[in-house]
């Protein structure tokens, strides 16, 4: 493996393990302004531009400043108790970051809620740029959020390495032309993704952890290659 000098990370499903906290508040909004419930997979087949845009599609743009509020609300209330980081990620952060590698998240959650999550697991600090989907113009798919790591830290695309779970990680990294990592120790896409041409792939947070230490102490150890 050629050293990355910057990895970046999708965070649902990735970092955060917050499926279930995603899908409860959801439905507490849905079903209080809209009186309707929906299924797992109903639900993420909704997400990819920030929460906001689904919710006013089901309730309608006049009460949609109302229920993101309570959107906010739940998401937060509830975040203790529903939502943590995978076990075994801190340990990769700190690793990566005491090497020197620049650490990115690329989400397509709201920039609200992606803050809300990484300063409720304690993961904020780590990263030297959080792109949400309020920081592009076209969401994943698109690789708009990995060009702007890019163009921020002037990498090359074989200097990058993208980490996500979803079908649109993949896609993204494709388009941007850099590796990708497909993690599915939490993926509602895991079937799809499988069949993906991807770089990597890594069924548990122990199994990535391996590789990627193994990785970069073996670059550590022979420079010159």
């Amino acid at each position: 493996m050629k050293r990355f000098s910057c990895i970046i990370f999708d965070l649902d499903g990735t970092l955060a393990q917050t499926n279930e906290l995603i899908f409860s508040t959801f439905n507490h909004v849905a079903k209080k302004y809209a009186g309707k419930v929906f299924t797992p997979s109903e639900i993420t087949a909704m997400f990819g531009p920030p929460e906001e845009v689904a919710i006013e599609k089901l309730v309608g743009a006049e009460r949609a400043d109302e229920a993101m509020d309570e959107f906010y609300t739940f998401y937060e209330a509830h975040h203790p108790r529903l939502a943590d980081a995978y076990q075994g990620i801190r340990e990769i952060l700190d690793f990566l970051k005491q090497r020197g590698i620049l650490l990115a998240v690329f989400t397509g959650k709201g920039s609200r809620t992606a803050l809300i999550t990484l300063e409720k697991i304690g993961l904020k600090d780590y990263f030297d740029i959080i792109i949400t989907g309020h920081d592009v113009s076209s969401h994943k798919p698109s690789s708009e959020g990995i060009q702007k790591v890019m163009k921020r830290f002037r990498l090359r695309p074989h200097e990058v390495l993208m980490v996500g779970d979803s079908v649109a990680d993949v896609k993204a990294a494709h388009e941007a032309g850099v590796p990708i990592a497909a993690v599915l120790w939490d993926s509602y896409s895991k079937d799809k993704v499988l069949q993906m041409d991807v770089d990597f792939r890594f069924h548990s947070v122990m199994e990535f952890s391996d590789w990627i230490r193994t990785a970069i102490s073996t670059i550590e150890s022979n420079p010159i290659e």
